[in-house]
This record gives structure tokens, C-alpha cells and sequence, in this order.
């Protein structure tokens, strides 16, 4: 069996998945039988998928599977390369973990058959994306996925803010579907050749290649979160199950950049020095504006989704380096870069699984996301509070865990921009490193105040001081992502290996291999510039927490003191004067806000003699939201309103607006061919 018939018989049992929970949905032991077929069929998909990542570094050309459906001169093509491989790995491992979760979670749901019919088929489109190898199965299956994740969104649809947020999804998953419909067509060109074999052969004129950049970075971009077409993704990330979300934000996410990748660096054929600015500018801006946003909310599960946004930016970041080096011919450069991108697609699908995991045992132990009714929760829940901080660690950046080694790529590739010709690229590359190192410093501040308001400090909530540690299932896929996590930080050479067929099939480089490297360590360019040791690192930071803890009960007292926690010289014991979510964002918010979000600071003071306490109220607005976004929304409205009259015309006028239609159609189609 082709490794290609055995991906497409995983989906097929995906959906027979979903067929078998809309029967069954409301029977008690439906959430562990749907769980747990997703579950297995997810770790199969994984396991060929992984097989054929290794398997792609023989040189040989992927066969194509083609299938007699869809268009009757097209039929639907599949294939598994090593960039599909890849990806396919990074699905269907997320799927795995989300299903052993949800076999704990899911008890706690109170609209089972809501999530259980949808949550397979979302992990079949997802797959399907992947797989699809032509235009119309490429769009067909993107749809597919976008229609289950909206339904997924949609499962609280009895909340005014779930409703408002699946709404906007859906929107602004219809507008990157025609972005992308339209990139396709302007690929295809008058022949209208939609397999993607004839697509890569067929030669594209600069003008139809900058084209299908912009709409590339619409259609994946919005998907994705890129900036400033993101505004669906706070909002419905947060709306949908925990388990959902993670597989949202850390999977589907990079399924658009699976779709950027492939028509960029795959089907548009060899790129040009301006397409990588225009990418490293909305890359860097959305890091930016993402960890700004974040550092901002209380909502734990808002502040995580716009956290993704900023590692979207991260990636896209790495990508445009891509670009540029390789279309000077730098193949060693490119694939560092391009190396570095897809390092932290896998990265990101670690931590951020970890967190939305974590963000869930919190919502089902206190049913609470608001970061400022939380507190104290390591001593009810240590171990989810010890998992959330590895992933807190790895997002941050922080060695020796996995995100450090990511964007410690992408720093070196940054610092190769000096070779670069182009002296727009010269100037540019380091002021992107420079947003780059501001997201970075930005991200580890947010997450300090996540795990610190939430975990330590006293409850503020008597729902925090009740809260007990949940099940085993979700406790397991926690831990399963954070032993990810140190892993890839301090092994990081076998997972830029893996890579070397990926790198090597799309910019003709791949980075030096790394498992020969002396001691673990990672060599991105000559060891004479730079290298990395995690494995060192670790063992250094275990070594040094353990004599520094052993010095502690061995010279000083071992006696356990407890004393009240230091109130700034007042005596109230009262939870209420702990750092807030809040307060702990305020001086990032007076530096940036007044750009950034036209925040405002406002002190209700009562006269003397009031007994109402004072009050500090701060508003901040998303600017992108009110000067992009709500011009649109009235314009379209007025527009509908100006319109509405052709509601009402006559039979005639009807017949005479469908032949002036058609004439304008027949007059594109003589001037396009």
C-alpha cells in the first residue's frame, strides 16, 4: 500500500468517525468511542507520515494518486513530497494529542454532539489540504476544513460573543477561499491547466507572479493570522472547546502556511528580491502587533490566540528571509532560513498545544478564563501549573527548550543579510531583526504575567482557592507536549536533519548535517561564526539548580517558616492587592499604547466625603478593527442599501441586466486569451 492510498484511507475513517458520533453523540460513552477512534486514526496517519518524512530523503519522484472525482477533465490528485510529509506530521500529531485530551475534556462538555461530528472532520480537512495535489482539491478540501472549524467555533452558539466570533470567522474564511480561487485562476492562466504538476511547469510573467503574492498573503494570511487580517482569530479561537482551540492555533494555523509555502516557494517558480519585503513587512509587523495585543488581555485563552498571531509574524519573518536569499542564489542562507520557519511551525504546535491544553484544565477547574479572578492555582494544581510554566518557558524563547532554538535560526539568517546585494534588503533585514528581538523580549514579559497573575500569588476568586487538579488524560497530553518541548530545545540537531529533504526540494539547499556535530551541538553556517549546545545548557541549568538547592539544606536552616506575604507596609490581607493582569501590563502600555491603541487612562476619584472607592477605568481600541475594518463594514452597508432597489425591477429589466452581464463576460474572456 502506497503511502498516499493509506493517508486517504485515514480520512476516509475520520469521516466514517463522524458519521458513527452524529448516531451516536448523546450515548454516554460516545466522547471516549470518538475520542479514542480519533485518537488511533490520527497515531496511524502520524506514523505514515513520519515514515515518508524519513523516507523523502531518497532522491525519487513522489507518485501522484489520482482519484475519478471532482472536474471531469481534472479528476482529484494527491501526493506526499517532503514538504506534505512534513506538515502531515505536524497535523496529525497535533490530532493525537488533542484526542487523548479530549477523552478527558470532552467529560465536561455540556453540548457533546455539538464538537464530536465536527471534530474528525476537521482533522480529515486539515489532512486533505495537505494531501490535495490540484487547484480544485487544494480549494475544495480548504473549505472543507474552514466549514468544520466554523461549526467547532460555533459550538457555545447560545453566547452573543461565540455567535459574533463565528460569525466574523466565517466571513473572513470566505474572503481568503476567493483570494485564493483567484490566485489559482491567475495561475492556471488561459489553458487552465489546474494540476499542480502543470502549474510548476508553466512558465509565470512577473506581473501574474506579484499578483499571486498579494493574494497568497490574503488567503493563507488571513487563515494564518497575519496582520491586519487577523481580527477573526482572538475571537474564535477562544470560543471554541480547549482542545479545538489548540488544534486551531497550533495546527490549522499551519496548514495556511502550508498553503504560502506551497505555491510561493513550489508552484510560483523562482522568486524575486521585492516579493521577500513585502513578506518580511507584514511578518514583522505581526509579531509586533500580536505580542502587543497579548500582553494587553486578561482572557487567558484571548491572550493566547493573539500570541499566536505574533509566532505567525516569526515564521512569515523567516520565510521572507527565504525568499530573499534565495533569489540571490544564496541556497546555504535560504535553507537556514526556511530551516529556521519550519522549525517554529513545529515548535509553536508544541507549546501553544501546551498552553491551550493548560488554559483548559484551568477553565474546567475554576470555569474561569479571566486571568484576574484566578491566582494561587500551583498549589491546587501543580502539575498542570508545572507543565503551563514549560510551555510559558518555551514560548518565551528561553533556552534550552524548543522555542529558543527556532528563533535562534532565525537570528543567524538575519545576521547573513550583509551578503545580500540589494541594498533595500541591507537596510531592511536588520530593522526586522530589531522588531524581531522586540517581540521576543515582549513575549517573555506577557508570559511571566500569565503564568505569575494565574499561578502564584493567593486566589482572588473563591472558585481559585476550590479549584482541584483534573483528570489523567488531559494531564498526560500536557506532559507529552512539554517532554516536546525539551526535547526539540536540546536534541534540535535530529529535527533540522529532518528538514535537510524539505529545504533541499524547494530553494536547492539544505544546512550541514548535524548529527555528526561533536557533542550535540548545532552548526548553522561554520562553527567559526556561531553554534548552539541545548544539551549543555540543560544539563548546566540542572546541575546548577541542583548544588545551589543542595547548599540551601545543607548550610542553612531547615526549618519551615511562613510569614504573610509583604503588603507595600499595610496590614489588609486582601487577595485584591496583588499585581492584577492589568497592572502588570501598564508600563508597556503607556510606552506603546497611545500608539498602538490610542489607550487612555482615566481616574475616578470620588470628592471628599464619598465612600465609593476610586476607580481606574483604561480603554484601549484595536485601530486596525476601527480604521480598516468598521469603513468596510459601512461601506458595504451603505452600498447594500443604494442596491436594494434591484430587488424590484421588472421581468425585462432583469433579462436585460443578465445579457449585459454575459457581454461583459464574453469581452474578458477574448481579452484574457
Amino acid at each position: 500500500m502506497t503511502p498516499v492510498l493509506a493517508m486517504l484511507l485515514c480520512v476516509l475513517a475520520f469521516l466514517a468517525t463522524a458519521v458513527l458520533a452524529i448516531f451516536m453523540a448523546r450515548a454516554n460513552r460516545s466522547t471516549s468511542i470518538i475520542y479514542g477512534m480519533s485518537l488511533a486514526v490520527s497515531a496511524i496517519a502520524f506514523a505514515t507520515a513520519l515514515t515518508e518524512l524519513f523516507a523523502s530523503a531518497l532522491p525519487a519522484d513522489p507518485p501522484v494518486f489520482v482519484l475519478p472525482l471532482g472536474l471531469p477533465w481534472l479528476g482529484t490528485h494527491f501526493r506526499i513530497d517532503a514538504l506534505a510529509a512534513f506538515f502531515l506530521t505536524v497535523v496529525d500529531l497535533g490530532g493525537v494529542l488533542a484526542s487523548l485530551y479530549g477523552l478527558g475534556y470532552g467529560r465536561h462538555e455540556h453540548a457533546p454532539q455539538r464538537v464530536l461530528p465536527f471534530f474528525p472532520i476537521f482533522l480529515a480537512g486539515m489532512n486533505l489540504v495537505v494531501l490535495a495535489d490540484d487547484a480544485f482539491t487544494f480549494l475544495l478540501s480548504w473549505e472543507f476544513m474552514s466549514l468544520a472549524s466554523w461549526a467547532l467555533v460555533m459550538t457555545h452558539h447560545r453566547e452573543a460573543d461565540n455567535r459574533r466570533a463565528g460569525y466574523l470567522y466565517i466571513v473572513m474564511a470566505s474572503f481568503g477561499t476567493l483570494s485564493l480561487l483567484l490566485a489559482f485562476g491567475l495561475l492556471a492562466g488561459p489553458a487552465g491547466s489546474y494540476d499542480f504538476a502543470a502549474i510548476r511547469a508553466a512558465g509565470h510573467s512577473p506581473p501574474a507572479a506579484a499578483i499571486t503574492l498579494v493574494l497568497l498573503l490574503l488567503g493563507a494570511g488571513s487563515k494564518a493570522g497575519l496582520v491586519p487580517l487577523h481580527v477573526w482569530l482572538p475571537l474564535a479561537h477562544p470560543a471554541a472547546p480547549s482542545h479545538v482551540s489548540a488544534l486551531m492555533s497550533g495546527v490549522m494555523t499551519k496548514v495556511a502556511v502550508y498553503g504560502f509555502i506551497r505555491v510561493i516557494f513550489d508552484l510560483l517558480g523562482g522568486p524575486t528580491w521585492w516579493s521577500s519585503m513585502i513578506v518580511l513587512t507584514f511578518g514583522a509587523g505581526t509579531a509586533v502587533m500580536g505580542i502587543l495585543h497579548a500582553l494587553m488581555e486578561k482572557d487567558l485563552k484571548r491572550l493566547l490566540a493573539y500570541s499566536t498571531i505574533e509566532n505567525i509574524g516569526v515564521i512569515f519573518v523567516s520565510l521572507g528571509l527565504a525568499l530573499a536569499f534565495a533569489a540571490n542564489g544564496m541556497g546555504l542562507a535560504a535553507a537556514l532560513a526556511l530551516t529556521a520557519a519550519l522549525f517554529h511551525v513545529l515548535n509553536h504546535s508544541f507549546f501553544k498545544g501546551l498552553l491551550f491544553f493548560g488554559a483548559g484544565a484551568v477553565l474546567t477547574a475554576t470555569g474561569e478564563r479571566d486571568m484576574e479572578k484566578l491566582g494561587g492555582l500551583i498549589h491546587r494544581m501543580p502539575f498542570t501549573s508545572f507543565a503551563f510554566l514549560v510551555g510559558c518557558v518555551a514560548i518565551s524563547a528561553l533556552p534550552p527548550l524548543n522555542g529558543f532554538a527556532s528563533e535562534w535560526l532565525a537570528f543567524q539568517a538575519i545576521l547573513q543579510s550583509p551578503d545580500l546585494p540589494q541594498w533595500g534588503l541591507k537596510i531592511m533585514v536588520p530593522a526586522v531583526g530589531g522588531l524581531l528581538a522586540l517581540s521576543a523580549a515582549l513575549a517573555a514579559a506577557c508570559f511571566v504575567k500569565v503564568f505569575g497573575v494565574t499561578f502564584l500569588g493567593r486566589p482572588r476568586t473563591p472558585v481559585a482557592d476550590h479549584a482541584q487538579e483534573v483528570d489523567r488524560f488531559s494531564l498526560t497530553a500536557m506532559y507529552v507536549l512539554a517532554a516536546f518541548c525539551l526535547l526539540a530545545g536540546i536534541l534540535p540537531g535530529f529535527v533540522i536533519d529532518s528538514l535537510a529533504p524539505v529545504t533541499l526540494s524547494l530553494v536547492g539547499g539544505k544546512m550541514p548535517v548535524q548529527a555528526s556535530e561533536p557533542w550535540l551541538s548545532i552548526v548553522p553556517i561554520a562553527e567559526s561564526r556561531s553554534s548552539y549546545n541545548g544539551m549543555l545548557v540543560f544539563l548546566f541549568t540542572v546541575f546548577s539548580a541542583s548544588f545551589t538547592a543542595y547548599l540551601v539544606h545543607r548550610f542553612a536552616s531547615r526549618a519551615l517558616r511562613r510569614a504573610p506575604a509583604w503588603d507595600c507596609g499595610f496590614l489588609l490581607a486582601d487577595p485584591a492587592t496583588q499585581y492584577t493582569a492589568d497592572s502588570f501590563a501598564q508600563p508597556i502600555r503607556r510606552v506603546f499604547g497611545t500608539l498602538a491603541f490610542r489607550a487612555r487612562e482615566r481616574v475616578d476619584m470620588p470628592a471628599p466625603g464619598d465612600l465609593r472607592p476610586a476607580r481606574l477605568v483604561v480603554e484601549t481600541h484595536d485601530l486596525i478593527w476601527d480604521r480598516l475594518y468598521i469603513p468596510i463594514v459601512g461601506a458595504v452597508g451603505f452600498a447594500a442599501q443604494k442596491l436594494n432597489h434591484l430587488q424590484f425591477l421588472t421581468i425585462r429589466r432583469y433579462l436585460g441586466l443578465v445579457f449585459l452581464a454575459l457581454i461583459v463576460l464574453l469581452l474578458v474572456l477574448a481579452l484574457w486569451s
